[in-house]
């Protein structure tokens, strides 16, 4: 299956252009003005799949602005007859997206992008996903800031600050500050078992910057389209998308990437999450990450590991990263982000070898380099232990409080099923069919001031067993907080 991204500048005034289609056409319009702005391609994707890739599709042009508040969407009629689907598959993607708040219809006035996801779509933007005032939060994606070790940190930043040279306030090195990439070489080959070579490291802003990166890299050497795990952070589509490249969803299993996956969807790169998959929480089974290497190595691809919070097992040593079985077609992605907190804006990319001088012009015509007080700081607190007494600290409160959250959830909603390995900062949590419809139990949490993220968000999957499935983040409360929270939801949903 192929799902085609907007070309470059189709974004801006689509719901202008929907407009004009609108009122050419009292039906909705021709079609052709708001096809210009995405493009879904069906007829590669198998029967049974085709309402979900389209679902999939549409959702995504609402969240990232490529149909923006206020546009209006072609009749059932004529989109089935673009796509060459039935009309009844058109009416079932616009039916359920307007009950999912993305969309809205009117009686005889058609299907238009609902207004409520202007608020949704600049929260995304924003990265600013925990809604203010809400009196329980569980949306996943930020550890505890109360536990940032400011003493610690203020203590190196007047050592640092001290002894630093005033040539090393000039322009930095565009690959990262060399003590700082010497300190997180050593760091990654212990923690993680990543084969870290300080010259094909990178300091980036983030995760987030070394995939955009990545993106240029890859575009320049002729890649178009970028596989994604379906379910993943919808984050990345943006992020590649910025970059000119496609994605396609690529389904999971319990182990991992479903085999075959990616040579089926003829990507050039796929974007993976194998030491613990986001949001799932399976680890990549041994096979899955070797058929993963195999089908990169046998197309001249390339593995994009995003190993966000490899850190945080709780049952046992963390799964090392994919990294170090194939340096030459993974190129490895990590930062501060949930170690210590996003705010920092430090992470680091290492970088397969023919890659390498590419992604250093790209970084150095982009910012021209990190701040280097912030690196040189970084650099300290690694090399004197601080980062891992950090970790530790962090490790066992965050056990601590998913195994409190996953107690209330026996507590409250029993037979719950929480999935995924003991890792992490969230959990799935899947609650049984008696406390759905899945859309109304959010209803009815948002009432009563709990924020809560549907599975659903993450991906394309819909199953229709009416168990309700969460996405879950416990790290940033405390436990009372959190069994509180669970409580709240408890008694929000008992009052129907």
């Amino acid at each position: 299956m192929t799902v085609s991204r907007t070309t470059s500048g189709a974004g801006e005034g689509a719901g202008e252009r929907g407009g004009e289609g609108a009122a050419d056409d009292a039906d909705g319009g021709s079609g052709t003005a708001w096809t210009d702005a995405w493009e879904v391609t069906l007829a590669s994707a198998p029967a049974r799949r085709r309402g979900r890739v389209l679902q999939s599709a549409l959702r995504e042009a609402v969240r990232s602005g490529r149909l923006a508040a206020g546009t209006r969407l072609p009749s059932s009629r004529e989109l089935a007859a673009d796509l060459g689907v039935s009309r009844g598959l058109v009416t079932d993607a616009y039916e359920q997206l307007t009950a999912e708040g993305y969309l809205r219809s009117g009686q005889g006035s058609g299907t238009w992008v609902g207004d409520a996801v202007r608020a949704a779509a600049r929260g995304t933007r924003d990265r600013a996903p925990h809604p203010p005032g809400a009196r329980a939060d569980f949306v996943p994606g930020t550890p505890d800031l109360s536990l940032f070790p400011r003493a610690a940190w203020g203590a190196t930043h007047r050592a640092v600050l001290a002894r630093l040279p005033h040539r090393a306030l000039g322009y930095p090195d565009p690959r990262g500050l060399p003590q700082l990439r010497t300190a997180l070489a050593a760091l990654l080959t212990r923690r993680r078992g990543v084969a870290a070579d300080p010259e094909r490291l990178l300091v980036c802003s983030g995760v987030a910057q070394a995939m955009t990166l990545l993106g240029f890299a890859l575009r320049g050497r002729g890649v178009r389209t970028v596989g994604l795990e379906d379910p993943g952070s919808p984050e990345n589509m943006a992020v590649l998308g910025a970059a000119g490249l496609r994605t396609v969803p690529l389904p999971l299993d319990a182990e991992g990437l479903v085999p075959g996956a990616a040579a089926r969807a003829g990507v050039g790169a796929v974007v993976t999450t194998p030491a613990h998959q986001f949001p799932s929480g399976i680890a990549y089974s041994a096979a899955r990450r070797t058929e993963l290497l195999d089908w990169a190595r046998s197309v001249d691809g390339f593995v994009l590991e995003d190993d966000y919070d490899g850190d945080f097992r709780y049952d046992r040593a963390p799964v090392g990263a994919l990294q170090g079985l194939d340096p030459e077609r993974v190129a490895y992605m990590g930062s501060v982000s949930k170690s210590m907190a996003p705010g920092l804006r430090i992470g680091w990319l290492l970088a397969p070898r023919e890659l390498t001088e590419e992604l250093v012009e790209r970084k150095r015509t982009m910012d021209l380099g990190n701040p280097v007080l912030e690196q040189a700081l970084l650099a300290d607190f690694v090399e004197q232990g601080g980062y891992d007494r950090h970790l530790r600290r962090c490790r066992l409160a965050y056990q601590r409080r998913r195994d409190t959250l996953i107690a209330a959830l026996d507590e409250h909603f029993p037979g719950t099923e929480v999935s995924g390995i003991a890792a992490g900062l969230h959990i799935i949590a899947v609650l049984p069919g008696r406390y759905g419809p899945e859309a109304r139990f959010l209803e009815r949490a948002a009432a009563a001031g709990v924020a809560l993220q549907a599975l659903a968000y993450h991906g394309t999957a819909r199953p229709d067993d009416g168990r309700v499935r969460l996405v879950m983040g416990y790290a940033h409360q405390s436990p009372s907080d959190i069994t509180r929270g669970v409580r709240m939801l408890a008694d929000a949903v008992a009052r129907g």
